[in-house]
């Protein structure tokens, strides 16, 4: 069985958009297996977001990260889904901006700004099983 890390963004939470996240991906027939409220530290938003260190706006994406409460998710498929539950969570994510992802999307209904675009999925199943275990170890 696939599964994948989604992150309801400190901006989701603040917005009250985690309840409309969760029933977007329960109704594509995915479920969560793991579920917790919780303000990220700092050193955990670093190493989540490693590929960004030395970038531009990296201080300001572990501040954003760290600022407040965000819903973590371990989300898993049924055996049709295979191993691409990254993949379909990620479609119904749409595109980083929201200016540019598409009606129907989460971002393309709720999404306001690219820096803080409500939702994170992982990219791959092999960046799946990192970030499930840099979030939820022995899970």
């Amino acid at each position: 069985m696939s599964r994948t890390l989604v992150i309801c963004k400190p901006d989701a939470v603040e917005r009250g958009l985690v309840g409309e996240i969760i029933a977007r991906i329960e109704r594509k027939g995915l479920t969560l297996s793991r579920a917790e409220l919780r303000t990220v530290d700092r050193a955990t938003a670093q190493t989540h977001y490693e590929e960004h260190e030395g970038k531009p706006f990296f201080e300001d994406l572990i501040a954003f990260s760290t600022r407040s409460p965000a819903m973590l998710m371990v989300v898993e498929g049924s055996d049709d889904a295979g191993d691409d539950v990254y993949a379909i969570v990620r479609n119904l994510m749409g595109a980083t901006n929201p200016a540019e992802a598409a009606p129907g999307t989460i971002r393309g209904d709720l999404g306001l700004m690219v820096t803080e675009n409500l939702v994170h999925g992982s990219d791959s199943n092999e960046s799946a099983e990192r970030e499930i275990n840099l979030f939820f170890p022995g899970a």
